[in-house]
């Protein structure tokens, strides 16, 4: 398994991650908008502990704002349900994807690029 993974959402726009994966998601998932036309997944805790002190940055820099912007824009928590071990994606997101069912995770050093099937 590993680093690369595919799966179908169910009909409520929930994505089932591999049993292997949950304990990384134990404190949560965070789903964001990609540099380019997907999403990223993180853990709750890589979030907090990287990705939020990075975008704390200068004020006043436009790079800074400019990251803030992308990953804050629909940015969403979300909980792992630990029965099924599924994170909800909101539709906003996968639209912003192209994603319509068909998922592609491919892991990205601490967290996970989501693409749609085929791209």
């Amino acid at each position: 398994m590993g680093d690369y993974f595919e799966r179908k959402l169910d009909d409520k726009r929930r994505l089932t991650l591999p049993p292997e994966l949950r304990d990384e998601f134990a404190s949560g998932a965070v789903i964001t908008q990609g540099f380019k036309s997907y999403l990223h997944l993180y853990p709750k805790s890589v979030w907090d502990e990287q990705v939020e002190p990075a975008l704390t940055g200068n004020v006043l820099d436009e790079h800074t704002a400019d990251l803030n912007v992308q990953f804050r824009m629909g940015k969403t928590e979300s909980e792992v349900d630990s029965k099924q071990g599924r994170v909800q994606l909101q539709q906003h997101l996968l639209d912003y994807a192209g994603i319509d069912r068909d998922i592609v995770a491919v892991r990205a050093g601490r967290y996970w690029r989501l693409m749609p099937r085929g791209s």
